[in-house]
C-alpha cells in the first residue's frame, strides 16, 4: 500500500472505519484472490518481527486496520496522521452488513464448537438476510485441513472469519490462501467469537469510547499485565524513533539495537 505507515517494525494503514469498509467493498466487487485484513496494535511490534514467516504474512496483508490506541498515537506522533481506532472485534460486524448488501455468504472458522455454533446463530439473527454459508471450530487437525479448505470452497462463501488467535490465524492464512478459490476477504479476528457468543464480555461502551478498553481488560484480568507491559516499551521506542528522525541519527548502531531487538535474523524485501 502506497500510503501505508511504518511504525517501528510493523505497519498500519491510515484508514477510518468508513474508508476501511470502502476497501473491503472493493475487495469483494473487484478482487480476484483472497485479501487479508489484520489488526495492527503495539503488541504486534514485538511478536511479528520475531517470526520471519509471520513478518512476511503480516507485511503482505491487504489491509492493516488501526486496532490499538498505541498505533493511533504513534501514527500521529511520527507522521502527523489523524487516525481513529478501527477495532477488529467491531469490524467483523461491518463486514457482516457488507455481506448482506453484496448478497454474499460468510464462513466462520475458529473457537470451540459451542462458541462457533452460537456465534453463527447470533450473527444470522442480528443481520437479517445474512448467509452463513458454513462454519468449523478451531480444532481442525493438520491432516483434516484439506477437507476444511474444500468445505470453505464448496460453501461459496466470499468472506472468511478466522478466529484462531494471533499469530496462528495469520500463519494459517499465509499457508492456505492460494487454495481458497471463492473467498475474497479473510479477516483475522482473534477471540471475537468468544465475545459474540457471550463467553467473554467486552468493555462497556464508556470505556470503549474513551479508548480505555485495554485498562478495563487489565482491571478485569490482572494477569494481562505481562502483555500490557509492551505498551510503555512501545511508546518509549516511538519517542526514540522520533528523536532519531529529528536529530538525523538514523545510522546509529546503538539506536538500531534499541529499536529492533526482536527482528528475525534474516529478512528479505517483500512487496506491500
Amino acid at each position: 500500500m502506497k500510503d501505508r505507515l511504518k511504525i517501528l517494525d510493523v505497519w498500519v494503514d491510515p484508514v477510518t472505519r468508513e474508508t476501511a469498509i470502502e476497501r473491503a467493498t472493493n475487495f469483494l466487487r473487484h478482487g480476484q484472490r483472497p485479501h487479508a485484513i489484520f489488526a495492527s496494535n503495539p503488541e504486534k511490534n514485538f511478536s511479528v518481527p520475531a517470526d520471519a514467516e509471520l513478518y512476511r504474512a503480516y507485511g503482505e496483508a491487504d489491509l492493516l486496520i488501526p486496532d490499538g490506541v498505541g498505533m493511533i498515537w504513534a501514527a500521529g506522533f511520527l507522521y502527523g496522521a489523524k487516525l481513529k481506532r478501527v477495532p477488529g472485534s467491531e469490524f467483523i460486524f461491518d463486514l457482516c452488513r457488507l455481506a448482506v448488501q453484496q448478497d454474499c455468504g460468510i464462513f466462520l472458522y475458529g473457537a470451540d464448537e459451542e462458541v462457533n455454533r452460537r456465534s453463527a446463530e447470533i450473527l444470522a439473527e442480528r443481520y437479517p438476510g445474512l448467509k452463513v454459508s458454513g462454519r468449523a471450530n478451531g480444532y481442525v487437525k493438520d491432516v483434516e485441513m484439506p477437507g476444511l479448505i474444500q468445505q470453505i470452497n464448496e460453501s461459496g462463501a466470499r468472506i472468511l472469519f478466522v478466529g484462531l488467535g494471533s499469530p496462528k490465524q495469520e500463519k494459517w492464512y499465509a499457508t492456505h490462501r492460494d487454495a481458497l478459490t471463492h473467498v475474497r476477504i479473510v479477516q483475522g479476528i482473534g477471540g471475537t467469537f468468544d465475545t459474540i457468543a457471550g463467553k467473554v464480555n467486552r468493555a462497556p461502551e464508556f470505556w470503549r469510547q474513551h479508548n480505555l478498553e485495554w485498562l478495563y481488560r487489565l482491571l478485569k484480568d490482572p494477569r494481562r499485565i505481562r502483555r500490557q507491559k509492551a505498551i510503555p516499551i512501545f511508546m518509549l521506542k516511538v519517542l526514540v524513533e522520533k528523536a532519531k528522525r529529528v536529530l538525523g541519527i538514523e545510522n546509529s548502531s546503538l539506536v538500531r539495537r534499541f529499536l529492533r531487538p526482536n527482528s528475525p535474523g534474516k529478512r528479505t524485501n517483500r512487496p506491500l
